[in-house]
Order: C-alpha cells, then sequence, then structure tokens
C-alpha cells in the first residue's frame, strides 16, 4: 500500500508538472498589412478583429508602409511577438517568399489574404479575382460595346492584377478579335496608387487624341485617378469606367454618373473568414483540410495552394441600395452632392 501511495503521489506530481505543457497555446495572430493607404483595409481589420475577440484569439499587427524590406521584417517581429499564426497581405508576393519560408521552418502557419502568394505552405483566401475581371469588362462592354479601350490595371507585384486582366480579356477577345473593340492602351498602376493611374490615363489621352471610349479600370482607386483624368479633359461622365471594392468614394461617383459601377467583395466576410481559418490552423488544422478549401493554382507560376475563394457582386446606380442595406455605407456618403431627376433611387 505504501508502495502505491507513493506512485500515485508521483504520478499525480507528474501530471501537475505536465499539465501546461498539453495545454492548448494561446492563439495569437499576427497581421502584416502591406499599406492602410486604401479605404478598405481598415474595414477588413475590423472584421478580423472583431472574429478573434469572438474565438478567443489575440490580434497583433504591422504596417510595412509599401515597403518589401519593412514588410519581411515586421513578420520576423511578429513572430518575435509571439504570433502563432500570420495573415499578410503581401505587398510584393514574390518578395515576401523568405519571410514565409522562415515562418514554415518555424512550423508557424500562414494565411496569403487577399493577395496571392505562391507557396503551398500559405492558405490562399480572397475573392475570385479572375470573375472580377470578367464582371468588370462585362459593365463596360455593355456600357459601350464598341470603340477604343484602355486597361488601367493593378500593381505588377500583386498576382490579382494579372487574373483581373485576364479575365477582362476573356470575355472582351471576341470583340478585340472582331475589331469592334480596340485595346488602344494597358498599363500597371505602382502600388496600385491613384496618382500613378491618372498619370498613365493622362498618357492614354495623349497618346490617342483623347479618342478614348471606354477605361477598364481594376479597382476603385485606379478608377478615380482615371476619372480625374478624363475631368481634365472635360471627358469625366461621359466615358464608362470600371472599379472594384465598393470605396465609399467610388460609390458617389457612381451615384453622381462619373463611375460606370464597382465590384464590391464584402470584405468584412472575407475578414471574417480569415480569422476563424487562422484559428483553425493554429490549433493544427492542415492546410488541405480546411472547411470548403479547395485547391488554387492559377498564379504566374501555376503552384497549387489550398484556397478559399469568395463570390464578387456588381455594384451600379441600379443596385446602389444594396449597399445601405448592407450597411457597408450610408445614403449620406452615397449621395453626397446628388440630386435631380438623374439621381440614383437610392439617393431619392
Amino acid at each position: 500500500m505504501k508502495r502505491l501511495g507513493t506512485l500515485m503521489t508521483a504520478l499525480l506530481g507528474f501530471s501537475l508538472l505536465t499539465a501546461p505543457a498539453f495545454a492548448q497555446k494561446p492563439v495569437v495572430v499576427g497581421v502584416s498589412w502591406s499599406n492602410f493607404q486604401e479605404e478598405r483595409w481598415k474595414t477588413d481589420e475590423a472584421a478580423i478583429k472583431t472574429q478573434l475577440a469572438k474565438l478567443g484569439a489575440t490580434y497583433i499587427s504591422a504596417d510595412a508602409q509599401s515597403s518589401n524590406e519593412k514588410q519581411l521584417s515586421d513578420i520576423e517581429s511578429l513572430v518575435t511577438r509571439g504570433a502563432t499564426v500570420l495573415i499578410v497581405l503581401a505587398q510584393d508576393s514574390s518578395a515576401v517568399l523568405p519571410a514565409i519560408s522562415k515562418a514554415k521552418a518555424e512550423g508557424i502557419p500562414v494565411i496569403s489574404y487577399d493577395r496571392l502568394i505562391e507557396d503551398p505552405w500559405a492558405f490562399y483566401i480572397s475573392f475570385d479575382n479572375k470573375e472580377v475581371g470578367r464582371l468588370q469588362a462585362r459593365m463596360i462592354l455593355n456600357a459601350k460595346p464598341r470603340g477604343n479601350y484602355v486597361f488601367v490595371k493593378g500593381s505588377p507585384t500583386d498576382p490579382n492584377a494579372a487574373l483581373l486582366y485576364a479575365g477582362q480579356l476573356e470575355v472582351l477577345a471576341t470583340a478585340i478579335k472582331s475589331g469592334a473593340i480596340k485595346n488602344v492602351g494597358n498599363q500597371f498602376t505602382e502600388g496600385w496608387q491613384p496618382e500613378i493611374a491618372q498619370r498613365n490615363m493622362e498618357q492614354f489621352l495623349t497618346a490617342n487624341q483623347n479618342k478614348i471610349d471606354a477605361v477598364v479600370a481594376s479597382n476603385d482607386g485606379t478608377a478615380g485617378g482615371a476619372v480625374a483624368a478624363l475631368a481634365g479633359v472635360g471627358m469625366a461622365g461621359k466615358v464608362p469606367v470600371s472599379g472594384q471594392d465598393a470605396d465609399k468614394a467610388a460609390l458617389n461617383r457612381i451615384a453622381k454618373g462619373l463611375q460606370t459601377g464597382t465590384v464590391w467583395k464584402d470584405s468584412r466576410t472575407l475578414g471574417t473568414e480569415a480569422a476563424k481559418i487562422a484559428v483553425q490552423l493554429a490549433k493544427g488544422t492542415k492546410v488541405a483540410a480546411v472547411p470548403g478549401s479547395s485547391v488554387f493554382s492559377g498564379g504566374p507560376r501555376k503552384v497549387k495552394v489550398s484556397s478559399l475563394l469568395l463570390k464578387p457582386v456588381v455594384i451600379t446606380k441600379a443596385n446602389l441600395g444594396t449597399l445601405i442595406t448592407a450597411k457597408w455605407a450610408t445614403k449620406a456618403e452615397i449621395c453626397a452632392g446628388v440630386s435631380g431627376a438623374l439621381a440614383p433611387a437610392a439617393c431619392k
């Protein structure tokens, strides 16, 4: 009995000593943002924070301020600060690869957020960007089925930009082949910066003696730059312009007739899903086992990655009210300065 008691005491002591080692580690989600220049990232961040709070996880972050070098050091810093899983919005999807390799070496899961990182270790979550490009092209094709088209593309370091352009050309291929549409200019926009998009658009206008009939702009920031350039030659509102992201400024341009439409990607859903997946990965779920995931290999290097692609929605004057109902934007934000007979239904 004495020996049994001693054994039981030893086992109890062992269990008390080792219990913390077997306990689930706290989940700390480190988010590396490429920049906060665009309006939408604040919306994404709020959704991520809200969902992580519900799941009992901790949020830490860093802003790379559009610097590849800073993003690499940011990711290293997030790990040092205790991140058990990373969400990375890549400034440059190739330049960030060494950081992903380091994370893998340390066993830290990674989510490539909205922008593809071609490494199987990183789970890719975004919207279907090629479909976004198709939707942009269709909205402009419906508005202007013939004429000179220009393409204000996204950042050359963002694989999404190439996917968008591929989707756009897929829809317009027949019209281009027939000669109904002429591709008279296409240019990437460094960092998706509106001022660079404006400069590129001004160059398109000059090169074509202002004979531009349609603008396929890849997001709302580049659309804003294109509209500013068109305004400079008295053509704003006369040339259809696409967009993406449903930025409030873009929604107001749509209400005013300066922008044809945008493609709404509810980043609240994207942020919420990313937060859920981050916690799953931190707790041991493998990327291929994430519920609803599928294999994506549509990037420049055709690397196969596990992914979740959400469905985008086209927004034009006709359905601006959808975003008011969804509490994405208020009527006051969408309809500022809009009145008269040409005002959309959402502004009446």
